[in-house]
């Protein structure tokens, strides 16, 4: 038994490599009134296997980085992507901790020049630390200048619930405008 779960996993982590390996690279940065968000993915905008990784940052409420997997499924036009993140907490008026946030998005082209988008992912208290709750959203559209770049308009909020009588600590919520590269 123990051979055969050592096979599968293997088997699981040879496939997500060579799909990464194979997938395109993202590189997106975007910025709101009061935050920063950076982040790099591969395949994102492709059937599969995801990978993906962020930091977000307010002066004002603290920092989240986190870790991501997912996988995508087309459905006609439509990319949708089920997945998870490992998050790392650091609210500025509450104890840093961890989240664990499971969710998804949407994508879909209007055209060869415009795709319209949105994610949603959520941690509650039992996957979390430091917070009540995590809760990670944006929408927007993205525009194609060049065949490997991207600027992007869009609206994002990132919440962690304050825990134990701490404020709660948003991280972003309005508008933002950012770009992606792809290689």
């Amino acid at each position: 038994m123990r051979k055969f779960t050592f096979k599968a996993a293997a088997l699981v982590v040879a496939l997500g490599t060579m799909s990464a390996a194979s997938a395109a690279i993202n590189l997106h940065g975007e910025a709101g009134e009061e935050y920063t968000n950076l982040s790099a993915s591969f395949g994102a905008n492709e059937p599969g296997l995801t990978f993906n990784g962020n930091w977000a940052h307010s002066d004002n409420d603290g920092d989240v980085a986190g870790l991501g997997m997912g996988i995508n499924m087309p459905l006609g036009p439509v990319l949708f992507t089920l997945g998870g993140k490992a998050l790392y907490l650091n609210p500025k008026s509450s104890d840093e901790g961890y989240a664990v946030a499971v969710g998804g998005g949407a994508q879909v082209p209007l055209g060869d020049f415009i795709t319209v988008f949105g994610e949603y992912y959520y941690s509650p208290d039992s996957l979390s630390s430091g917070v009540d709750d995590y809760v990670e959203a944006n929408a927007g559209v993205r525009l194609r200048v060049i065949k490997s770049m991207y600027v992007e308009a869009g609206y994002r909020y990132i919440d962690m619930a304050g825990k134990d009588g701490h404020r709660d600590n948003t991280l972003a919520d309005g508008g933002y405008a950012g770009f992606n590269f792809t290689f």
